[in-house]
């Protein structure tokens, strides 16, 4: 929902401030449209239906796995396309992972989403939807910046999201935005009051592996985003998550989980290891034992490790495999 353009709408109609209030409230609920806002006049209703669109994605396709993960793609109004993900949990949880762009900018060689063409910075009602979008199939709690795009280069309209989602039921410590280690926007994050979780995708600890698998790594480089998160959890004294991705034969070695050891305050940092998902790359996942003994490695030099559960795989909605394939033609 455009709350601005709700608000210069409601303006123009003569109507009282409040009701931009009112009917968000509706809308964080759950809401389906306008016509339900019952503490709205109806006439109010009928014209914000026809001036005002409800939502700023339009649904193209959606996906359900046997897990209960929803994959959901959207277009914008200049039909950019946009994939959002709906994960359930056995112990209740329900956490949306969310996109900042259309496409990505940064050429993560093992990402699907890396690999498509970039279209552009989302608007924050353009991430609010996504969201709200879910809320209207029901309770959500957390949320994941961890979809299409690099989230610390579209800081500004994430963050205006983010503040409008305790609203949907997700508070600020129950979301979290993955960076691929970007640092004016760590450090922008760091001073946020906002109490939202830092998680870096870092993927292998040897800066030119790195820098193979993320060319972004050569523009800042490894120690100095530690340097970043490190300063991060000083300021906000909130753990640091990083992701590694499991290739096979690439990051998998006992070596490599030691040097990974080596730079990780297990004071600051918690390691959760990603079994990669196919996106039509060169590479492929290690298998259960060797990150089984990655896993065990880490931990005895230090940094806690799990492994992620992985969701969605059979709807391509897991970790690095979301890369909108029906794409919709440019200039749409």
């Amino acid at each position: 929902m455009d709350l601005k353009l709700l608000e210069g709408k409601l303006a123009e109609l003569g109507e009282p401030r409040y009701r931009a209030a009112q009917a968000w409230r509706w809308a964080a609920r759950g809401a389906e449209g306008f016509d339900v806002m019952s503490d709205l006049p109806l006439g109010l209703r009928e014209a914000l239906t026809e001036s005002v669109p409800f939502s700023t994605l339009a649904v193209e396709e959606e996906a359900h796995a046997a897990d209960g993960t929803v994959k959901v793609l959207f277009h914008t109004a200049d039909g950019r396309p946009v994939e959002a993900v709906l994960m359930v949990y056995r112990d209740g949880r329900r956490s949306i992972c969310l996109s900042s762009q259309s496409g990505c900018p940064l050429t993560c060689t093992f990402c699907a989403t890396g690999q498509m063409r970039f279209g552009r910075n989302l608007t924050a009602p353009e991430i609010l939807d996504q969201a709200l979008h879910f809320r209207r199939r029901g309770p959500v709690d957390h949320a994941v910046f961890m979809g299409m795009g690099e989230p610390m280069m579209n800081l500004d309209n994430v963050l205006a999201a983010c503040e409008r989602l305790p609203d949907l039921g997700i508070t600020h410590r129950r979301t979290a935005i993955s960076t691929i280690g970007w640092i004016p926007g760590i450090a922008r994050l760091a001073k946020n009051p906002m109490p939202i979780r830092l998680a870096l995708s870092l993927h292998a600890a040897d800066p030119a592996l790195r820098s193979e698998l993320m060319p972004v790594n050569d523009r800042y480089p490894l120690p100095d985003v530690i340097g970043a998160c490190e300063a991060y959890y000083a300021r906000k004294r909130r753990k640091v998550f990083v992701e590694y991705v499991m290739l096979a034969g690439v990051n998998d070695s006992f070596a490599q989980a030691a040097q990974l050891a080596d730079i990780l305050d297990p004071r600051i940092f918690k390691v959760n290891l990603i079994p990669y998902n196919p996106t039509g790359s060169q590479f492929t996942g290690s298998s259960p034992k060797a990150i089984a003994a990655f896993r065990d490695e880490l931990e005895r030099r230090g940094p806690r490790a799990t492994v992620r559960l992985t969701r969605g795989r059979e709807i391509d909605a897991a970790c690095g495999q979301l890369a909108a394939a029906r794409m919709i033609p440019a200039g749409r």
